[in-house]
């Protein structure tokens, strides 16, 4: 590999042994369901589903042929606003195969960012679920849409709303003014049939086929637009990167609203004639490993904290997980004691770290399930198939190996862009294709990648450089810790001092001192925390994705309500 990186450079363009797949997700729905038509595809347990392809795509082509019968064009926007479930996934696969853009809703959203998002890429129609956890999703949908309780439905016509024309719900209850989905899915006849292969003809692998809310740390969530080409391909290469077959059985608990399991779940799956599993609605980790269980599930996705939750179940042990082969762990940076846990408890020897964002379809690094043990705990890998990579200084310079700078990325998995944002989309993505993430990284000499912060995450205490992820990756060694984040806290003497939340394990009782006493003579004197916070929980996105911002803000509340 070191000859890949030209005169010691931070830069990799990734190896690629077979060709990108040139289709539509509807004709590599086809290509597999006709291939494989009793393969085993889709297992959804909590709600008694068990499909092989040729099932699957019967109920798939029903609710295509519906959608059209409801008035849903190609190209209109279909927003999707459910936890993980069946009718998730028939809407992922329907809607592309009439060349409808489905609009990944987080199921976290409340009144004000639903409003948003279905008037930002304008949604003709929503699919809902009734309710999940705390959140009502047919009363959010009455409040913001009243007039749902006097028009037909498809006929809507809200004023906060005013693209929204019909809405869909989940479930076997009526709602005035919306459409129930079984209803929906027997709309179809054959004039529907003929249109939906007529469409089939005219579809292209460029065409946007998905949208996905960024959620940012500041400012209002951003529509990355993904195509056919994007999102099926990256399926592709995750599925090869855990070297997927059709014997494989795939759980998957991450939500299907994000890319991690809408597209290297499903699609891995798709590609590869794997099966999809999922244990539940949301995530659990004692129905996960019951799944893996009773599914014979070879492979598990997960974010480090879904991680740290089975391995942390005092019955683990009890859990048959011999079929357990490989998976990813992404989504947030993963401690090494964690990885070597995975790979003991859940005997998960070929995982995978995956690492990307949204913008990337997501993944664009990937270790090799049989790299060396070090390169598979402390890098998110090489730069996948057909992608490149370089790491540059503020300047735009490309910088030694070594080196920390932004992480770029360029190739087929680069999005077409912000929906409606030429701007914002001009200020990720370069006159040269290079995709922006905001990561600071550093690439060895064999082009392995270690993430080592966030741009905007770096602490600046008195003029020293200080990456949160280096003291995070410390304390987590410490015996009683269970997991930490560090960010900065603004100081008048330093500019920016270093706070700690740390959790620890259940019956501890750790103390700062402690903390700071661990840290001394171990860790430079800057990077000590001067403030430590112990907490039962980290604020994080649905996708697990902790929310340093709002640490950072109840910190700095705290201090400033003590000060005062």
């Amino acid at each position: 590999m070191k000859d890949n990186l030209p005169n010691g450079q931070s830069y990799l363009c990734g190896q690629a042994n077979e060709p990108l797949l040139y289709e539509t997700i509807g004709a590599c729905l086809e290509r597999i369901a006709s291939t494989y038509p009793q393969q085993p595809a889709l297992v959804v347990r909590h709600q008694n589903i068990r499909w092989t392809y040729a099932d699957y795509q019967q109920r798939i082509d029903a609710l295509a042929s519906g959608l059209l019968a409801m008035g849903v064009n190609p190209g209109d926007r279909v927003g999707i606003w459910s936890p993980n479930r069946v009718e998730w996934c028939l809407t992922q696969f329907a809607t592309a195969k009439i060349g409808a853009i489905m609009v990944c809703i987080n199921p976290a959203y409340r009144l004000y960012e639903l409003e948003y998002a279905l008037n930002k890429v304008e949604c003709k129609a929503l699919i809902a679920a009734e309710s999940f956890k705390s959140s009502e999703y047919l009363q959010m949908l009455q409040t913001l849409a009243p007039e749902l309780a006097q028009c037909a439905p498809g006929a809507l016509a809200a004023a906060k709303l005013p693209h929204l024309k019909s809405v869909v719900r989940m479930g076997e209850g009526k709602t005035p003014g919306m459409f129930n989905f079984d209803q929906v899915s027997a709309l179809g006849g054959p004039s529907e049939t003929s249109r939906m292969a007529a469409i089939a003809a005219t579809l292209q692998p460029d065409d946007a086929i998905n949208i996905q809310f960024t959620s940012g740390t500041t400012g209002s969530p951003k529509g990355a637009t993904l195509s056919h080409f994007n999102i099926l391909n990256n399926g592709l290469q995750v599925g090869a990167g855990m070297r997927f077959t059709k014997e494989d059985r795939l759980c998957i608990p991450v939500p299907l609203y994000h890319c991690f399991g809408m597209v290297m779940g499903n699609l891995a799956c798709l590609t590869h004639a794997a099966c999809a599993v999922f244990p539940d609605e949301g995530f659990d980790p004692n129905s996960v490993l019951r799944a893996v269980e009773e599914e014979k599930c070879t492979a598990l996705h997960g974010v480090p904290t879904m991680f740290v939750a089975e391995t942390d179940l005092p019955n683990v042990a009890d859990y048959d997980l011999s079929s357990l082969r490989t998976g990813v762990m992404a989504g947030a940076p993963c401690p090494l004691e964690l990885m070597h846990q995975v790979i003991d408890k859940l005997n998960m020897s070929e995982i995978t770290i995956m690492y990307g964002q949204t913008e990337t379809s997501p993944v664009n690094h990937m270790t090799d399930i049989d790299a060396p043990a070090e390169k598979r705990c402390g890098t998110v890998g090489r730069v996948g198939p057909y992608q490149e990579i370089k790491i540059i200084d503020e300047q735009g310079v490309v910088v030694p190996v070594g080196a920390t700078g932004e992480l770029c990325c360029r190739g087929y998995s680069v999005m077409r862009g912000y929906w409606n944002d030429e701007e914002r989309t001009r200020e990720t993505i370069d006159s040269s294709g290079w995709l922006h993430s905001g990561d600071l990284a550093e690439m060895d000499a064999e082009g392995y990648v270690q993430i080592v912060g966030r741009i905007k995450d770096m602490i600046i205490r008195g003029g020293e450089n200080v990456y949160p992820r280096e003291i995070e990756e410390f304390l987590y060694t410490h015996p009683d810790i269970l997991e930490a984040q560090v960010f900065g806290i603004p100081d008048e003497k330093y500019g920016e001092i270093v706070c700690a939340w740390v959790q620890q394990r259940v019956g501890v009782e750790l103390s700062a001192a402690d903390i700071r006493a661990y840290c001394a003579d171990q860790i430079t004197h800057f990077k000590v925390p001067s403030i430590v916070r112990f907490v039962d929980e980290f604020p994080m996105t649905v996708t697990g994705k902790i929310q340093k911002f709002k640490m950072r803000d109840a910190t700095v509340a705290e201090l400033t309500a003590d000060a005062s």
